[in-house]
């Protein structure tokens, strides 16, 4: 079964690859591994925006981390010309989330993205990881995640 496939049996379809913001790229590819630079909390809605501690709680975070990692794929599909079955795995995630000084479940905000790459995926899903917090991320929005790739 195709990637696209199995998203669509989750009820996701990929946006298109969110353009830059300033004067950077969206994703470097060096031999097989693509880096893909941070992609914020964006929703059918908009940006899901939100402080986790204040006034946005760790369910929310970990839904706003999976549009990160929707965003991540659509992303690496661009990278691989629009074949997505070109990904091998899932290398690394960096998760950035909102949070307040004395939030510590950055963690389980972050698994929204990597449960759903796993569910997505399967074992290349799986990838090593950090979840760090953030005093503020651009546009307030809640997670930000970068990504680095294997592909085919």
């Amino acid at each position: 079964m195709s990637i696209e496939s199995r998203l669509a049996d989750l009820g996701v379809t990929l946006p298109d690859a969110p353009a830059p913001a300033a004067n950077y790229v969206p994703f470097v590819q060096v031999g097989d591994i693509v880096y893909v630079s941070g992609q914020i909390s964006n929703g059918p809605d908009g940006l899901i925006t939100g402080k986790l501690g204040d006034d946005m709680e760790v369910e929310a975070g970990a839904a706003a981390a999976k549009t990160c990692a929707i965003s991540l794929l659509a992303q690496v599909k661009a990278a691989c010309g629009g074949d997505l079955d070109r990904l091998v795995r899932v290398v690394k995630l960096t998760g950035f989330v909102n949070s307040t000084g004395d939030f510590t479940n950055q963690p389980q905000v972050i698994n929204g993205a990597s449960d759903f790459l796993v569910e997505a995926l399967g074992d290349a899903g799986r990838h090593s990881r950090s979840a760090v917090s953030a005093a503020a991320l651009p546009l307030g929005v809640a997670v930000e995640i970068e990504g680095i790739f294997q592909i085919k």
